[in-house]
């Protein structure tokens, strides 16, 4: 029991690679970044696939957000969970009113003040934006990582976060690890 209060929180600020053959086709290749995890549960945002002809003007301008100097960048695919609601990673040069501290690694926000910074060039120097997170109930994730579907990469830097596109971050994580998916079994083996 102790050991499993101690680890609650130890995904926050890290990364989940999708494991080949993870038996959900919404989670294939995905990259997630870990926002929160305790006893209650965890929820993490997409980011290792965007939205096929949808950036963020289209989100700006359908919530009333001139898009000023934002550039017109694609818009991640955050998970399943209210695909509809809409979250800013960003470095933790700015906050707003419910801006999340991750681990003090980056930071997550998701009110429109984030957006309206963004578009005025007031914002986070480094962002993304996403709509919708995936989520897990409590100890629902504890108990996905001890089967064949997630690993868990520690963050170290921003670097598969803000400067690796969207589409490389799963190759990317896996090779940061010197690990070759390719090579990977899609199921694991029991003793």
């Amino acid at each position: 029991m102790l050991a499993a209060m101690e680890s609650a929180n130890f995904l926050a600020g890290q990364f989940l690679l999708a494991m080949p053959g993870i038996g959900d086709p919404r989670f294939d290749q995905a990259v997630i970044a870990v926002c929160a995890h305790d006893d209650a549960g965890a929820m993490g945002i997409g980011i290792g696939a965007t939205f096929d002809g949808l950036t963020l003007h289209d989100v700006l301008r359908q919530v009333d957000i001139d898009p000023g100097t934002a550039p017109d960048v694609p818009v991640h695919r955050g998970g399943p969970v209210e695909t509809r609601r809409g979250f800013v990673l960003h470095s933790r040069d700015w906050g707003g009113a419910d801006t999340v501290d991750v681990a003090g690694r980056w930071a997550l926000s998701g009110t429109l003040d984030a957006l309206r910074a963004i578009a005025a060039g007031t914002g986070p120097t480094r962002w993304l934006v996403a709509l919708g997170y995936a989520g897990w109930g409590p100890g629902q994730l504890d108990g996905e990582m001890t089967r064949h579907g997630w690993l868990n990469l520690d963050a170290g830097d921003e670097a598969i976060l803000f400067d690796t596109p969207a589409d490389a971050r799963w190759a990317h994580g896996f090779a940061r690890v010197g690990i070759d998916p390719r090579l990977l079994a899609k199921e694991s083996g029991h003793a």
